[in-house]
């Protein structure tokens, strides 16, 4: 399978033709490489700009299998996600209906979760808030039957009270993060943001703290970082999923449909510094053709990411980086 022209077109001109691979894997460096696999659907969205399912369900499925090396679903939830887990999908509707996790994309994930690793009864799609949740087009759901979907601020959840104090850390977490669940999907909406330069699955974590205003001053650096640093969040983290099916590539991250581009690409890697890096670099280009200067021209260059290769916590360095694209 090739990737549409667009995409690849901006990739390949970015990263060169020798880490940038399509169905063949080249020869792996002898330092360590992370791994980064781009799914394009050709045709996600309908014309009503609605996400295809079934398109988005084969998306997933390709995304996983192509990571993992493993031939069905339920082999690559195992393969990285103990059997009695119970699971929380970290998702991102702080930007409403219009820049925020759609529920179809969401539960697409969470359902074959739990069709394909062990139910749906301890699956946890979850934010901030119920408000932010239901304006993103979320029905909530608390029961113990059926797929979970609720905000820290239910009642009887709330944050965890004991403070956690680590590097220039001080938080409480959300219980959701702390205490309900043992391992983390971070299903991040990949964007430009004003002070960090881009938000997208480390950044997503900011979600579980009840201070993340405390962690933007220096462009987000090293808090981002030393966030994801912290045990509630990097000892569950299992798999990072960028969400760049629109992305917004300027003035995040609010919604502005003159800078939002529809790409139709989901983004998988076990390295959440090297997912994320690679998704600073489309935005980079997108920002590149439309005549916007570069975030670091702009001096908001997501210094974080170089501070989370540095602290051991993934690879940033792009030349380690190996891509694999697909599309459907």
């Amino acid at each position: 399978m090739k990737w549409g022209r667009p995409l690849l077109t901006l990739l390949t001109e970015f990263f060169g033709k020798s880490t940038l691979e399509s169905e063949k894997t080249g020869p792996i460096e002898k330092q360590k490489m992370s791994n980064v696999v781009i799914i394009k659907g050709k045709n996600i969205f309908s014309p009503g700009n609605e996400v295809n399912d079934k398109i988005l369900a084969h998306m997933y499925t390709l995304g996983l299998t192509t990571l993992t090396g493993q031939a069905k679903l339920k082999d690559c939830f195992h393969s990285f996600l103990p059997a009695r887990d119970k699971i929380g999908i970290k998702i991102n509707t702080i930007g409403g209906k219009g820049i925020s996790t759609r529920p179809n994309v969401a539960l697409c994930l969470a359902n074959s979760l739990s069709e394909n690793h062990g139910g749906d009864g301890k699956i946890i799609l979850w934010d901030r808030t119920n408000r932010e949740l239901r304006e993103a087009g979320y029905k909530l759901n608390w029961n113990r039957k059926g797929i979970k979907i609720f905000g820290t601020d239910t009642q009887g959840i709330g944050y965890n009270q004991k403070l956690v104090s680590h590097l220039n850390i001080g938080s409480l977490f959300s219980s959701i993060q702390a205490d309900q669940i043992s391992s983390s999907i971070s299903l991040a909406i990949l964007k430009d943001h004003g002070l960090a330069g881009v938000t997208a699955g480390m950044k997503n974590y900011f979600g579980s703290v009840h201070n993340p205003n405390k962690y933007h001053d220096t462009n987000c650096d090293p808090y981002v970082a030393e966030v994801f640093d912290t045990n509630p969040i990097k000892k569950k983290h299992r798999l990072s999923i960028l969400d760049g099916l629109i992305i917004q590539y300027h003035r995040g991250p609010s919604f502005h449909s003159r800078w939002a581009d529809k790409q139709g690409i989901l983004i998988f890697s076990f390295d959440p510094v090297a997912a994320d890096s690679i998704g600073w670099q489309i935005i980079e280009k997108f920002r590149a053709k439309k005549g916007l200067p570069s975030l670091r021209e702009e001096n908001r260059e997501p210094r974080y990411l170089k501070t989370a290769e540095k602290m051991g916590l993934g690879i940033a360095d792009i030349d380690k980086i190996k891509i694999k694209e697909v599309e459907v």
